[in-house]
């Protein structure tokens, strides 16, 4: 082949390039969100004259990862062994039939067996429908895996537990948290501003009415204000949370310098965080934390530092928050001490997030005490142990603190 147009002539780069991207992610390609565009982009800048040409584009484009090298080379060679380069839809479909029954046995995804990762159902239960068991949508063969969005350095560590991350990983993620305002949860306020799908305000549509001669020609509608919703973030820096205590206090400062909350880090006691981590520069509020906190990497008492919150003025914060909780539920109270406390919390707080980042081990069961004590008053239990499930978790919470539920009556 001499030329570009003899390679991919009369083809639809984009939907070229969206074919293939789909195709590694199900054999396991961790494909970042804009890894489509950027090849399509690529093959217009440049145009690949032969395979090779074409083989160095794509990699370049999609592959982030060192380990996904290999998967993608089965899938680039599964598509393009054959002679025929077969990339209009006419042709597509019959090499797609006639692939299936090769003589081999193996599909045409090249044999690899590894599907897009899906969420095992945990085997706990939570108040919120969000931990219902996952329906098994394994035998879908139209499935596209979605990764989340995130900086290019990050995506490569994407999947990494908090344990093994750097130190310039931290603050890359520092950075990053800072940058997720619109994710942070929001609530109505009773203030009202002009919306076009808003209802109708009576008071403006008479005010313009008056220039009509009372006829009301053009409605006005409006609709609640949102506001951002206070967060009470309480995280544990205990021995047993060691290596991720540090990514949880990026969190609490990103809370604190991009929303309206309160944070606090126990151990052995209570410690208020919300003003030091205020400071404008990472670097320092994170080395003002750690002075601050004498107990760190002590023991664990969870309920009594629950309890000194809700005994302490700070404990009107709670009120409508969302409240969560960073710990591995490994607590030297008693269990019923911590299920009356988060049991208090529940009924001030909007939610009640418990973050376990054990949870994501096999075979995991909140069987311990105090954690199972303290489940059934949460409405949600995720992992977050790694910068994926921790986008996944700011999500979660964001979309959750916008529906209202039942509350208790009365406050314990």
């Amino acid at each position: 082949m001499t030329g570009s147009a003899a390679l991919l002539r009369g083809i639809d780069l984009a939907a070229f390039a969206v074919a293939l991207v789909t195709r590694a992610r199900r054999a396991g390609v961790d494909v970042s969100a804009s890894g489509a565009a950027r090849f399509t982009e690529a093959l217009r800048v440049l145009p690949p004259t032969d395979r090779r040409r074409l083989y160095w584009t794509a990699r370049v484009s999609l592959v982030g990862r060192h380990s996904d090298i290999e998967r993608f080379d089965a899938v680039f060679a599964a598509v393009f062994d054959d002679a025929v380069l077969a990339l209009d839809p006419a042709a597509r479909a019959s090499v797609s039939n006639t692939s299936r029954t090769r003589a081999d046995g193996r599909s045409g995804d090249g044999g690899a067996s590894a599907g897009p990762r899906r969420r095992a159902a945990p085997p706990w239960a939570t108040l919120d429908d969000a931990a219902a068991p996952v329906p098994d949508r394994s035998a879908d063969d139209g499935a596209t895996a979605v990764t989340l969005r995130l900086p290019s350095p990050l995506e490569a560590i994407a999947d990494e537990p908090f344990g093994q991350l750097r130190d310039d990983d931290l603050r890359l993620l520092g950075r990053w948290l800072e940058q997720t305002e619109p994710n942070w949860p929001r609530r109505p306020s009773r203030r009202r501003e002009p919306h076009r799908h808003g209802r109708v305000d009576l008071r403006a549509t008479i005010r313009r009415a008056r220039g009509t001669g009372f006829e009301p020609v053009r409605l006005v509608r409006c609709r609640p204000r949102e506001r951002p919703r206070r967060i009470v973030l309480l995280c544990d820096v205990s021995r047993s949370m060691h290596g991720y205590a540090d990514v949880y206090v990026h969190l609490m400062r990103a809370a604190v310098v991009r929303g309206n909350a309160e944070v606090f880090a126990f151990s052995t006691h209570l410690t208020r965080l919300t003003p030091v981590l205020a400071h404008r520069s990472a670097d320092v509020a994170v080395a003002r934390a750690s002075e601050r906190v004498v107990d760190r990497f002590g023991g664990t008492h969870i309920a009594g530092s629950l309890a000194a919150l809700l005994s302490s003025p700070h404990g009107s914060a709670l009120r409508g928050a969302v409240v969560i909780v960073a710990s591995d539920g490994w607590d030297s109270d008693e269990p019923a001490d911590l299920a009356r406390a988060v049991a208090r919390i529940r009924r001030r707080a909007h939610r009640v997030v418990w973050l376990n980042p054990r949870a994501a081990a096999p075979g995991f069961e909140p069987a311990a005490g105090p954690m199972a004590a303290a489940l059934p008053h949460c409405d949600h239990f995720l992992s977050a142990h790694t910068i994926a499930t921790l986008g996944e978790m700011l999500t979660t919470v964001a979309r959750s603190a916008g529906v209202a539920r039942a509350r208790d009556s009365g406050e314990g």
